[in-house]
């Protein structure tokens, strides 16, 4: 199982990223996957989850703002994030529950 993010940077409190996690060494569409972010100093905290069906599920501190989204046929896990805070700093990790992480991307809200 590899797994790894991209599309983290610096964006000023309101802006938007989208991540992006390629996904590899198993059959991406028969598993649940979720984005989980690590803010400095603190624990980590799940973000978002989606169901091999497309079902999704956010944290109340992102619903509204961020979208999870998943393509099978390219093996890749999103996340849209808007209207971002700087309370969303963090390392962001997609995972494939419950032991598979990536390397994570740094998501830093700074004006």
């Amino acid at each position: 199982v590899l797994l790894v993010e991209s599309g983290g940077g610096l964006v000023q409190p309101g802006g938007s990223l989208r991540l992006s996690c390629a996904a590899s060494g198993f059959s991406f569409s028969d598993y649940s996957m979720n984005w989980v972010r690590q803010a400095p100093g603190k624990g980590p905290e799940w973000v978002s989850g989606i169901q091999s069906d497309g079902t999704t599920y956010y944290a109340d501190s992102v619903k509204g703002r961020f979208t999870i989204s998943r393509d099978n046929a390219k093996n890749t896990l999103y996340l849209q994030m808007n209207t971002l805070k700087p309370d969303d700093t963090a390392l962001y990790f997609c995972s494939r529950p419950p032991k598979f992480w990536g390397q994570g991307t740094q998501i830093t809200v700074s004006s």
